[in-house]
């Protein structure tokens, strides 16, 4: 069974870039054929898919975040990471991990199936 933990600072400043890890345990995000995504929920808002690196290296973004959005990975490490840049209130939010066998699926219940437990965000000076 693969398990995710989220990991990171649970502050940020605004403007500064938010970066938190994802490691991966109980099997490699190299072999199998998976995307290793990043979501988050906003206080009051449903989920929001922000991307995502495919098992075999290619990232795909959502659209209205990829200019502020980066997602690489060590596989020496079995851990993927989420930069997020120029933070804003906004971006305070829960910040989950979590694995699919598709792209962008919006099916958060079948379409995902293992989850971090996620880790909490907030964006104040």
């Amino acid at each position: 069974q693969v398990q995710l933990q989220e990991s990171g600072p649970g502050l940020v400043r605004p403007s500064q870039t938010l970066s938190l890890t994802c490691t991966v345990s109980g099997g490699s995000i190299t072999t199998y054929a998976s995307y290793w995504n990043w979501i988050r929920q906003s206080p009051g808002e449903g989920l929001e898919w922000m991307g995502a690196v495919h098992s075999a290296g290619s990232t795909y973004y959502n659209p209205s975040l990829k200019s502020r959005t980066s997602i690489s990975r060590d596989t020496s490490k079995n851990q993927f990471t989420l930069q997020l840049s120029s933070v804003t209130p906004e971006d305070a939010a829960m910040y989950y991990c979590a694995r699919s066998i598709g792209l962008k699926t919006t099916d958060w219940v079948r379409g995902y199936g293992s989850w971090g437990q996620g880790t909490q965000v907030t964006v104040s000076s």
